[in-house]
């Protein structure tokens, strides 16, 4: 194993190997103050890895583990592209687990979102309706902190010793202008809060709501990181992004997986030795068809599933409900 791997894929979480990790370039470093206390990782992480306890570490291809570490020695953000069903939005899942980085932020991406909502979101009626219901006079409560919360990008920009991880899951979804409006804040690793601005002469402390459910203060509206986040963007190609984004990201394009990395991932939710149990149906996936059509790695799973089900067995052994499963997803209403 290369000695220069901080993250190593071993699916085994390893901790201490972040203490490894050498200080920032000088253009990367941030100075961000105060400290986090950041949860650890949770159930989505442990959904999305499988059975941790198989023993069945994840398989991936040696451009991959060099490109995340990279992304980790150059704190920049890493920008994956590839089919759905390749491991892009997993990839962020066992980095946090393995280096023992905490719960991984999610921000999903679609049409509508702007920036602000990754970073903060305030509450401005209600603060009024509760300062109504409170004196009767209309006039806002002075603990605004109770009505901005911090989204997932703006929590993971909280001062920390560790990088927080985050997902910025189908960023291909957005409106022509979120690639554009993320520039600034990855590039700085800091956003303000105009909210929080405006009153920093009489009220230069103020405790908000987090992303992850708690409590931080944030000095005179600014929020700036220490340990840049480990943030993973993901995209399924369906178009490209500006040059000044990309020139700020580090890119990996994830392939379809292989027969090793097929067989790990149906250990991992299975069990050992379930991959050649299920061989056949496993060739199928592989082998695909004469259309090339994509099979994202959740129709296996799925099939898998049923077919270990008594009811499920049945159906599938007289191969109509195994058909429509494992059918390319380009091809369902053809």
């Amino acid at each position: 194993m290369d000695e220069w791997l901080i993250y190593q894929g071993t699916g085994e979480p390893d901790p201490d190997r972040m203490a490894l990790l050498p200080p920032a370039p000088e253009w990367r470093r941030f100075d961000g103050e105060g400290s986090y206390d950041v949860p650890p990782v949770d159930s989505t992480t442990l959904r999305r890895l499988g059975g941790l306890d198989s023993g069945t570490p994840p398989v991936h291809r040696d451009h991959t583990l060099h490109m995340v570490n990279a992304a980790l020695y150059l704190r920049r953000p890493l920008l994956v592209t590839g089919q759905p069903g390749t491991g892009k939005s997993t990839l962020a899942h066992a980095v946090a687990y393995e280096l023992g980085l905490g719960r991984v932020l999610q921000w999903s991406i679609v049409s509508r979102t702007t920036l602000k909502d990754g970073l903060y979101q305030y509450d401005a009626l209600g603060r009024l309706q509760d300062s109504q219901l409170a004196s009767g006079v209309g006039k806002p409560t002075d603990d605004i902190g109770r009505y901005i919360r911090l989204g997932p990008l703006g929590t993971a920009l909280i001062a920390a010793d560790r990088p927080r991880p985050l997902l910025i899951d189908e960023l291909d979804k957005s409106d022509i202008d979120l690639p554009n409006d993320l520039l600034h804040v990855l590039e700085d690793g800091e956003f303000t809060i105009p909210e929080l601005e405006r009153i920093a002469n009489r009220q230069p402390e103020v405790t908000v709501l987090t992303d992850d459910g708690g409590r931080v203060v944030v000095k005179e509206g600014r929020v700036r990181c220490r340990a840049f986040p480990f943030i993973v963007i993901t995209s399924n190609g369906e178009r490209d992004f500006p040059p000044a984004l990309q020139r700020r990201c580090l890119a990996l394009e994830l392939s379809q997986p292989n027969s090793e990395q097929i067989a790990a991932l149906v250990q991992a939710h299975f069990g050992r030795g379930e991959d050649a149990r299920h061989g056949e149906l496993i060739q199928r996936f592989l082998d695909g068809d004469d259309t090339g059509g994509a099979r994202p790695a959740d129709q296996l799973l799925n099939a898998i599933f049923l077919v270990n089900g008594p009811a499920g067995a049945n159906a599938l052994r007289r191969g109509e409900l195994l058909e429509m499963l494992m059918r390319p997803i380009d091809q369902r209403h053809g």
